[in-house]
Parts: C-alpha cells; structure tokens; sequence
C-alpha cells in the first residue's frame, strides 16, 4: 500500500503552521497582540517539522515545499501590512518582497530541476558564502530569526514602543539594531537567485544540446 505523504508528521505541523499565518494575517491591522502571537507561534513551529521529518524519515519534496512557501508567503503578508502602515517606505518593502519570493522561488526549482534533495544542501549552493549560510545551523538561524525579528519589531512599533531598555523601547531597539540584518538577508537572497540563474542557465544549454544530439 502506497504511503500517503500528506499526513506524515513533519507535513501536520507545516498545516498548522498555514492556520497560524492565516490568523496572523486576520488579525495584523487591529490586533497587534493576537497578530504576533500567532506568528511568532508559526514561526517556532518551523523548527519543529524539520526535526521531525529527519526523526521519522518522513521527508519530502512536497513538505520543502510547503515550508518554503509558509516562509515566504508569511513574510510577504508581514510586509505587506508594513507598507501600509509606515507608506513612506512602501517602496523598500516591496524591493524585500520581490527579491524575497523571486529568489527563493529560482533556487528551489532549479535545485529540483538539477535533482538535488535539498535547496540547503552543499550541492546545491556552490558559492561558498551561501554553503555556509545554509549549512551552518548557527549563521541561519541568526539570519532567519534577525530577518524575522526586525520585520516584526517594525510592526509591532507601530502600535507600541514595548517594555524600555535603557530609556529605549525595546521594538525601536531592535529594529534599528538589526536593520543590517535585514539588509543582509536580501544580498544573501540576491545572490542566492543570481547563482540559481547560472544553475538553470547551464541546466537549459545541456538540454539544448541533447536536444541537438537527438536530431
């Protein structure tokens, strides 16, 4: 009997995390509160299905997928919600976004077009300041939870300054503390989409051909 792949463990988890960006998402324009709680609950659940999937051997394409997408697509509706709120940088949010969901989205298709098993692994990251980003748990959580923090410390300024921390609100702290985070992320991602490019550059010439060959 063929395994259905839809309920393993590490796919339930990524479900739930969807609910919770879908309540994140309902309540960002007027729950401040509500909207960061779920969110940041989605979030931590991230680290949970990967562990899992390792655990059980239940890894799939289909929960990479679902992973990448519950990331990108939770960070975009942040961003989203943040254009609005602070109009005089819409422009800048809408930059992260487009190179956020664009890159990622090159990287992983061409990772699966080449036939690699992760978009994280070494194989698939041959420019050696991305091979340690993705296979150095530290740098990304770092980067990943920096990423997060800044963009949800924008949101959450909006509505409060937070608990103060040497005079300083504690969300204006981090959100000017970890601004080059930010920037970071986007270079990294940039060149994450310009080598994917390259990849899928090669991968079309190859084609073309065999293509020839069979002529």
């Amino acid at each position: 009997m063929a395994e259905n792949i839809f309920i393993f463990v590490p796919n339930l988890i990524g479900y739930g995390r969807i609910i919770l960006a879908f309540l994140s998402f309902y309540y960002m324009p007027h729950n401040h509160v509500m909207a960061a709680s779920m969110y940041v609950l989605s979030g931590f659940l991230d680290a949970f299905d990967g562990h899992a999937a390792r655990a059980l051997n239940q890894a799939t394409k289909f929960g990479a997928m679902l992973d990448m997408l519950t990331d990108r697509c939770g960070t975009m509706c942040l961003l989203v919600t943040l254009s609005h709120l602070y109009p005089q940088y819409m422009f800048l949010f809408q930059v992260s976004m487009t190179i956020d969901i664009a890159c990622h989205w090159l990287h992983l298709h061409t990772t699966i077009l080449a036939g690699h098993k992760s978009h994280k692994g070494q194989d698939s990251n041959t420019n050696p300041i991305l091979r340690i980003y993705y296979t150095s748990k530290v740098v990304l959580f770092i980067m990943c939870t920096g990423n997060e923090l800044f963009y949800s410390s924008l949101y959450l300024l909006h509505f409060t300054e937070g608990p103060l921390v040497a005079g300083v609100g504690l969300w204006r702290l981090l959100s000017y503390g970890l601004l080059p985070i930010g920037v970071l992320k986007s270079i990294l991602a940039l060149m994450q989409g310009y080598n994917a490019a390259l990849s899928l550059g090669e991968i079309d010439v190859v084609e073309r051909q065999e293509s020839q060959k069979a002529k």
